[in-house]
């Protein structure tokens, strides 16, 4: 198994990407700015997106992606890249980008017969097959309709590498996680303690928050931290480290870095 950082900021600024995480060479998880740092051929190898929810620092790239790979994968007669997200991420979706205002149908496109895209929608508890990796739908809690979700090890007892997604506090995860063994935990930390009121309203985390939420954890685990704002990540991961010790291993996600793991 092979997680490729392509963007875990939450926010952009030169260096800084939106969340998208590449899965071996042919999946998407979220599909942030960040999907611009691959090649055109990488990006017509894409075969699956799913997609957590329907802020745009998570979706922003998948129609630009379906712009880039149109003719290519059309020339060659490559079926539509899947998207799977939930119902509601899809109908906003389809009403506020996929328009004709904001951009191209690209579920219509380059013709209803053969479109670029397709919609699949899916259920929080749901294992998703695509192409040889299985793929969980985790339940988030933020303020949209949201998901996480755990790629699951080939061979039984291997760990599953798990992305929580954007979500505050989240009884419902813990106790799916408790479990499911994993590899690593991706946890999105977006605010300092001196922002808890927005953290709470927002449905993010700050490192108070996120204390709480990893006591949950009943075996130490690799722990790593995601939608840190441009600028802020050394004085969130401080926060971190003061407050959490030493019972997991903590780091910050970066940009570029790659995970990879026996299954």
């Amino acid at each position: 198994m092979q997680i490729r950082v392509l963007g875990c900021s939450g926010s952009i600024a030169a260096g800084s990407r939106t969340t998208s995480f590449l899965l071996d060479d042919s999946i998407l998880i979220d599909a942030g700015t960040g999907v611009g740092d691959l090649t055109l051929d990488e990006m017509v190898r894409i075969d699956h997106i799913v997609v957590t929810h329907s802020h745009l620092d998570h979706v922003l790239a998948i129609g630009l992606l379906a712009d880039s790979v149109t003719r290519r994968r059309h020339a060659a007669q490559r079926p539509p890249v899947q998207v799977h997200a939930l119902a509601a991420t899809i109908a906003a979706l389809r009403l506020h980008i996929f328009n004709g205002v904001i951009w191209p149908d690209f579920t219509q496109l380059p013709d209803k017969a053969h479109p670029v895209l397709q919609f699949h929608a899916i259920e929080v508890g749901q294992v998703l097959q695509l192409g040889s990796r299985r793929v969980e739908v985790l339940p988030a809690s933020h303020t949209v309709p949201a998901v996480g979700y755990a790629v699951l090890a080939r061979q039984p007892g291997g760990g599953a590498w798990v992305f929580t997604g954007d979500t505050g506090p989240n009884p419902a995860l813990w106790q799916r996680l408790a479990s499911l063994p994993m590899a690593a935990l991706v946890i999105e930390t977006a605010f300092g303690d001196d922002e808890t009121a927005l953290a709470s309203i927002s449905k993010h985390l700050c490192p108070a928050q996120l204390q709480r939420e990893l006591a949950c954890l009943a075996a130490p685990t690799d722990v790593f931290i995601t939608h840190i704002k441009p600028g802020e990540v050394d004085a969130v991961m401080s926060e971190i480290a003061a407050q959490v010790g030493g019972r997991h291993r903590i780091r910050a996600l970066a940009p570029g870095q790659v995970m990879t793991y026996a299954d």
